[in-house]
This record gives C-alpha cells, structure tokens and sequence, in this order.
C-alpha cells in the first residue's frame, strides 16, 4: 500500500495540480490538508473520476481535511480531534482501509509567538498525544499522516539559526513532537533516511524551491505493527516545481503487505 499525505494549499484553487498528481503518482491512499472549502464545495466527482473514494472534513477559507482511497473502502472512525468540545476548527479525520488504521491531520501553525494561537498550537499539540496513546499499540498497522508544523531537528529546517523564534520550531514545540515518538511512533521518513537533508515545504518568495532552502514539516508516523512493514519513504518534488502549485510537496510511503523477515544472525 502506497500512502501519501499532501497539503494542498487550496483544494478547488489547486485542483489541476492535484489531479494532475494523482494521475501521475498513483498512491493508494491519499491525506490532504489545507482543503480551504466547506464540506459542499468539495471536489468530489473529479477526484471519484480518478478512482478515487474520498472522506472529507472541510472549513470554508481555512483548515479542512480530507482521505482518499482507491484501494478499498473508507470507514470513518473519527472526525474531529477529542479533548476539547469548543474547537471548531477542521484539522483531525481518520478511518479504517483494508485493514489499516490512517489518520490525517493538519496540526496549527502556531505564530506569532508568544501568543494565543501558540497557546492553541500547544494544547492541540497535548489533545494530539492523548488520543495518540490510545492507538500506538493496537494490533493493526496505523498511520499518522499530515502536516504536523514542526521541524523536528536542525537537519529538518535549511537555516536553523533564522527560525529559532517561529512556533515551527520552538522548544516546546520539538519537545511536543518527541513526547508523541516516544510512545512507540516510527518517523518514517527519517527512519530511512536518518541524516539525509530532505524537505517538503519551501516559500514561494526568494526562489526558495530552486535554492532548495525548505523545512520539514509534513511527516508520516507508524506504530510498531506499520513501521514493521515499512519499506520506502520519500518526498515527490515534482509537483512543487509546476505551475499554479502548493508551497508543499507530496510526501509518500510504501507498506508491504507483510511484515519484512528479520534477518537471521
């Protein structure tokens, strides 16, 4: 299975792109972020003519949600992140899919700090590891896939030393998203690659793309059933390179369809 998770930065504004994209890569299961649309104006039939099933938790202007699938039905087993019943905002969908629990998630950026929308960030950030503790060891693979707004490490941002202040990548924040692996969750992407500089968002001024001057934002994380059957995980960079594009790439993984054999001694 083929999993990927994609902001899109505007689904209905940038909706040849992502058709374009989905034709092109063909992943399986697909978590969106940033829809940007009420639940009415999303695109369903292009996306169903692709192939596609959909799940969608939409917003007008902001946030939004989504899940596609063409591998399998889509059950939903959550809309919404618990923990905190005046949150109105559209961030958290998740569901079951031939037999794999996937959950998608656009986690809040946070800025400026100080201030209330970091407050937001950092208590959505503890309403994420509560639920969180109550997946990592199910007896199924899970994924957590989304934009997270967190550079994890220095090797995740192209200048540390010019984001020391942003809520991306504040203290607390790193340490949020080092509470949730400890509990048993598997980085794919850095997992696979642990010292390679590889990014999934980069600014849409300064040539930041062509430079290569990018952040690590999005993330993939498997409890220990998924990272078991891990066996690619990587960023697509072609979609960021066209026209009329998100300031994200596509970020991608493969699942086998068994866990890989350990060696033998």
């Amino acid at each position: 299975m083929r999993i990927a998770t994609y902001n899109v930065n505007g689904v209905n504004g940038r909706l040849e792109v992502l058709l374009r994209w989905l034709e092109l890569a063909q992943p399986d299961v697909v978590c969106l972020q940033e829809l940007k649309a009420p639940d009415e104006r999303f695109p369903e039939r292009p996306i169903r003519d692709l192939g596609y099933d959909a799940i969608w938790h939409g917003q007008k202007a902001w946030n939004g949600v989504a899940i596609l699938s063409r591998v399998g039905t889509i059950q939903e087993t959550r809309r919404g992140l618990p923990g905190d019943p005046a949150d109105t905002q559209s961030r958290y969908i998740e569901a079951a899919i031939d037999g794999v629990l996937i959950a998608g998630l656009y986690l809040p950026n946070g800025n400026p700090r100080p201030g209330t929308k970091f407050d937001f960030k950092l208590r959505w950030f503890d309403r994420l590891e509560a639920h969180l503790a109550t997946l990592v060891a199910l007896d199924a693979p899970v994924v957590i896939a989304g934009d997270f707004n967190v550079m994890p490490t220095d090797l995740d941002v192209y200048a540390p030393e010019r984001w020391r202040d942003d809520a991306l990548f504040a203290p607390e924040v790193r340490a949020a998203y080092a509470r949730i692996l400890a509990q048993g969750w598997t980085d794919a992407l850095r997992t696979l690659h642990p010292g390679e500089r590889i990014y999934t968002f980069w600014k849409y001024w300064r040539q930041s793309f062509e430079r290569d001057a990018g952040l690590r934002i999005d993330h993939i994380l498997l409890n220990a059933k998924a990272a078991a059957r891990l066996v690619t995980a990587d960023v697509d960079r072609r979609p960021r390179s066209w026209e009329k594009t998100s300031d994200h790439a596509p970020m991608c993984i493969a699942l086998s369809d068994r866990p890989k054999r350990r060696r033998k001694a």
